[in-house]
């Protein structure tokens, strides 16, 4: 399949590459509003540069469109790639808030196309271990899930675009709080209880820096998180307890520190657990092994992990949560 890529920064060169290991797809264009951001790339890749994004999604030679722009334009650009049949791989968040998410999954059912938000974290080796041995049911019935994700920050982080209501819809939440979010899913089913705290602590800026969150899932599990731009250095940790055992993803790779997971079997008359480490690495696969799901779905006509459904319901629980926080109520989805 033909792909283009829309907006030239750090995800869009992320999912070029990851072009690389799909021999069946070719990088057609890339496309940014930046003439030397987008001709760099263009020329790194062998592809054709593009400045319009409208001119982009209208070509019969794209059939997928990788959408890597700022929050507040992947609505527009999506809708229009998913109305002129193609098939899109939006960034997370999924949109600014719920109804620019709903408005997009709708388009794809309404257009026969295949939408996928880019949930790269399920992707992860060590993540995708654990959910397999949780699928087995080596712990047994998942009690709690519990995560930190924490950003080390930059001088002048205030004046980016992460850091702008207009242009991202939300701070840290929208950030990396959906990754989060989308993984308790994941593992502990749908979301129907919230309640959080969503702060400015640090940084001069309209959105959160910090956000704390309790939750109750469909099937009763706990889950707790922690999501900040003062980390002050990077941080991954996410943990699910089960009546047999644990499971304990910690580190992403690179700046994450090593990425590895713990299977922790607990003991009938208790005291230590019998604990297995696994280490990964390795380079980032996650990227590689996202896109080649997304286009085996399309292939076999299904939708891939980490859906544009997906992308909605994090957005769901992102939207209760800025609401729990203004109310310092509990909210029900």
């Amino acid at each position: 399949m033909n792909v283009a890529i829309i907006g030239c920064g750090l995800i869009g060169r992320k999912r070029a590459l990851a072009l690389g290991d799909a021999r069946d797809d070719a990088l057609r264009v890339v496309c940014d509003i930046d003439d030397g951001r987008v001709n760099l790339l263009a020329q790194e890749f062998g592809c054709e540069a593009e400045t319009s994004w409208e001119a982009v999604v209208r070509r019969r030679d794209v059939d997928i469109v990788c959408n890597a722009a700022i929050n507040s334009v992947l609505e527009p650009i999506t809708l229009a790639a998913l109305k002129a049949g193609k098939h899109v791989l939006c960034e997370k968040p999924l949109g600014r808030n719920v109804a620019e998410a709903e408005s997009m999954v709708r388009a794809a059912a309404e257009n026969g196309t295949i939408l996928k938000t880019g949930f790269n974290h399920r992707y992860h080796p060590a993540i995708r271990e654990a959910k397999r041995l949780y699928d087995e049911g080596r712990i047994g019935d998942c009690l709690t899930v519990r995560a930190r994700y924490g950003h080390g920050s930059r001088p002048g982080m205030e004046k980016e675009w992460r850091s702008s209501k207009e242009l991202c819809g939300g701070g840290e939440l929208l950030d990396q709080g959906v990754h989060v979010i989308d993984l308790i899913r994941w593992f502990a089913g749908e979301i129907r209880e919230v309640y959080g705290k969503a702060g400015t602590l640090f940084w001069d800026i309209n959105v959160e820096d910090n956000a704390l969150a309790i939750l109750k899932t469909e099937r009763g599990v706990r889950a707790s998180f922690h999501v900040s731009w003062t980390n002050w250095r990077n941080v991954f940790s996410f943990e699910v307890s089960g009546t047999k055992g644990y499971l304990s993803v910690q580190g992403l790779g690179g700046s994450y520190g090593p990425e590895t997971l713990e299977l922790g079997i607990r003991k009938a008359e208790g005291g230590r657990p019998d604990i297995q480490v696994f280490e990964y690495p390795g380079a980032d696969e996650s990227w590689s092994r996202e896109w080649l799901d997304f286009t085996a779905a399309i292939l076999e006509h299904r939708e891939p992990l980490g859906s544009g459904k997906d992308g909605l319901m994090a957005n769901r629980v992102v939207e209760a949560l800025y609401q729990s926080s203004q109310t310092s109520c509990v909210v029900r989805l």
